[in-house]
């Protein structure tokens, strides 16, 4: 078997060799072909037949051996047999071709390929296994690769070779006909009148047309085979149907309204979801008190320490009358005044087009064009052994607390843990934080994470970082966990036995995926709800937003993708949008605050993108002084020699407020010098963004112009 891969990929390489170097691609030119054309009609008119055979084996050799031309010879075959004689080749003669560079793709590459990437490989084989014939038409009606590289590829998948052969065969044949057809009225070209005829006109149009027109078709197709096995209504109850009464879905619910579509929206528990209830809200209430108490014990600035003890049974009811006095912008009067119909109840997506709706009072079966799935989601609980046997909390029950723990455990070194981690030490517990990587907030860059690290260190907080929880046990003298202290390879060089009060679980969260009916409908989903860029899910008529679908689990991602959604949902096919991930901005709530929007240095390294870096220390900043908050940076990243802003990274006290500037600047492509030249309130902390510009502007400061124009003020003088 080796030896006859070798001999084959040997014969390939010569002929492919053979091909160029003889400048064989000469004669597959549109000139050559124009100046040969008259002769090459009178051999065919002479020898049709032998002609035809020629001309079909030509085509195959060069489809098989994935030589430059294809396209040039279409449209030869079109004007030399006409197009019937032509498209009938044609067709034949580039399917054949397709499935021998398959074949030849698959003999001699498969095997190599399956050994050095079989994971990678298994996922492409288990999709094309279900869905090998649909994607392979895809491909062949709008061509977004290569020809010849579709078929190298496909012969590395399992998909089979009859499969290939009669799904290119239908699928290249509408394009086939477009270049043959125009093939036969470049034939035509006898003077520049002939130029501007219809049907040469006409056959250029479908040339630019073709692509759109099968990408539209292949959508239709596509849409009624994934919706084939259900029954469609033949009215609806609804134009839209949100489930989840989160960021996402009171956003989906809201621009519905606002468009006149008659909306229902559905949530189960409390509208206004994790934000208002369990998460943003609760937890920057939270944070602002631990500040307050914190700064009240520190002495300085003229002021005495003072002996400050949080009532947080008191703090807890303040917590609770902020979600009070927010929870009327999210409420089910609000709503129901913009015209939206918010039921509260359990919903069941029964098919693509029908909702029954469980309020616990009555059952309610409504049918809908579309459906948004704004589920949300929630803290992820890791399997440890004898944590679940504890009376542990997390991000959501967390608000649920009447007394401080003296001795808290925190399990997560992300955003939510270190944000809570400091919260409650701030308050007065002793906190030990567990990260079982070797820094906290591992998205940041590293010099983020060390500043955070430092502030918190010098706040008594006992991060553990590579360390992990292996066994939770309960005894007599209390709580305790044993640690696993790791190394850079992971693997547990030392134990630790950590006694506490109370453990807070904040190792990430995960998307609400069951009880809605979207497995038993077929709704594709891994981690997440699996959409695309228009949001829409394996199903046409239903769509996901929010953290049930990410990437971002953030509320302001959540309604930036419930525009998008709802409404892709409602004037889709008529007009859709992609949802846009370009500039999004993040912040992590602690002390310092970090602020994020674009790349940061970790990601463009990891996306090989080239990068110049400007730094700001905010200890230079005037106001940062006054107010004693002299600590943090600025870090800008951007296009090599140029102003264009790529990233922005910032740590320090109020930055989730100074990274608007940035953000707004990247969404409308605004560079540094836009920034430098707009005024800055002085003294504020905003003047930081105007001098991380500015030491930009010095950075590329033209030297040999300002060397010029010192000597012009030289020659002022004298």
């Amino acid at each position: 078997m080796r030896i006859t891969r070798v001999l084959l990929l040997l014969v390939v390489a010569i002929l492919i060799g053979g091909f160029f170097a003889f400048d064989l691609q000469h004669y597959l030119a549109l000139d050559e072909l124009q100046r040969h054309q008259s002769e090459l009609t009178r051999l065919r008119d002479q020898y049709l037949l032998q002609s035809l055979v020629v001309a079909f084996v030509i085509y195959v050799l060069v489809t098989a051996f994935s030589l430059p031309g294809a396209a040039i010879m279409t449209l030869a075959m079109g004007a030399i047999f006409g197009f019937g004689w032509g498209l009938l080749l044609v067709s034949f003669a580039s399917a054949m071709g397709a499935t021998l560079a398959f074949l030849i793709s698959r003999f001699l590459l498969r095997d190599w390929v399956q050994n050095k990437f079989s994971r990678r490989l298994h996922t492409v084989d288990k999709r094309f296994s279900e869905d090998g014939a649909f994607y392979l038409l895809s491909l062949r009606l709008v061509p977004v690769f290569p020809f010849f590289l579709i078929n190298l590829v496909m012969g590395l998948t399992r998909i089979k070779t009859w499969t290939f052969y009669w799904v290119s065969q239908v699928g290249m044949l509408a394009g086939t006909a477009v270049y043959v057809n125009a093939g036969t009225q470049l034939a035509a070209i006898e003077s520049t009148a002939d130029i501007f005829s219809g049907r040469l006109l006409l056959s250029f149009t479908l040339l630019g047309t073709f692509p759109l027109i099968a990408k539209a078709l292949l959508s239709i197709i596509k849409r009624r085979r994934e919706l084939a096995k259900w029954k469609k209504p033949r009215s609806f109850d609804r134009n839209l149907i949100v489930i989840g009464g989160g960021s996402a879905g009171l956003v989906s619910a809201y621009i519905g309204a606002a468009v006149k579509a008659k909306v229902t929206l559905v949530e189960g528990h409390k509208l206004g979801g994790d934000c208002l209830n369990t998460g943003c809200v609760p937890s920057k209430t939270l944070i602002n008190v631990a500040r307050q108490a914190k700064a009240r014990r520190q002495a300085g600035m003229g002021l005495p320490a003072a002996e400050t003890k949080v009532n947080f049974g008191e703090l807890m009811t303040h917590v609770q009358q902020v979600i009070k006095r927010i929870e009327p912008h999210d409420s089910v009067e609000r709503y129901s005044a913009l015209g939206v119909d918010v039921v509260l109840g359990k919903a069941t997506i029964k098919s693509p087009w029908e909702v029954v709706i469980n309020t616990g009072e009555e059952e309610k079966r409504l049918t809908t064009r579309n459906i948004i799935v704004a589920t949300g989601g929630k803290p992820a609980v890791p399997d440890i052994e004898g944590l679940r046997e504890l009376d542990y909390v997390t991000s959501d029950t967390v608000w649920q607390l009447t007394e401080l723990p003296p001795r808290l455990l925190v399990l997560g070194g992300g955003p939510i843990g270190c944000e809570l981690a400091q919260a409650f030490s701030g308050l007065g517990s002793a906190v030990t934080q567990l990260e079982m990587g070797d820094r906290l907030l591992a998205r940041e860059d590293d010099d983020i994470s060390a500043l955070v690290l430092e502030r918190f260190k010098a706040e008594d907080i006992d991060v553990r970082l590579s360390q992990r929880a292996a066994k939770f046990s309960q005894t007599e003298q209390g709580a305790e966990v044993t640690v696993e202290h790791l190394n850079a390879s992971g693997e547990v060089t030392e134990t630790e036995v950590i006694a506490f009060d109370r453990v807070l679980v904040a190792t990430g969260r995960k998307a609400n995926l069951e009880g809605f009916g979207l497995q038993e409908l077929g709704v594709k989903t891994s981690s997440v709800v699996d959409s695309d860029e228009f949001m829409q899910t394996s199903i046409p008529t239903i769509y996901a937003a929010g953290d049930v679908t990410g990437p971002y689990q953030f509320t302001h991602t959540a309604s930036h993708q419930a525009w998008y959604a709802s409404v892709n949902a409602l004037f889709s096919p008529f007009k859709r949008f992609k949802a846009d991930y370009r500039v999004i901005p993040w912040a992590t709530f602690t002390d310092p605050e970090v602020a994020t929007v674009g790349l940061n240095e970790r990601l463009a390294k990891e996306q090989g993108v080239d990068y110049e870096v400007t730094r700001y220390e905010l200890d230079d900043l005037d106001r940062a002084i006054a107010d004693n908050k002299a600590y943090g940076f600025i870090k800008v990243l951007t296009v090599p020699g140029k102003d264009k802003i790529l990233g922005v990274t910032m740590a320090g006290p109020g930055t989730s407020e100074l990274i608007a500037e940035f953000v707004l600047a990247m969404k409308h492509n605004l560079g540094l010098k836009k920034i430098l030249g707009t005024i800055h309130i002085y003294p504020t902390m905003n003047e930081a963004n105007k001098f991380a510009a500015g030491d930009w502007a010095r950075q590329h400061a033209p030297q040999k112009v300002l060397a010029w124009v010192e000597k012009f003020h030289g020659w002022r003088r004298s």
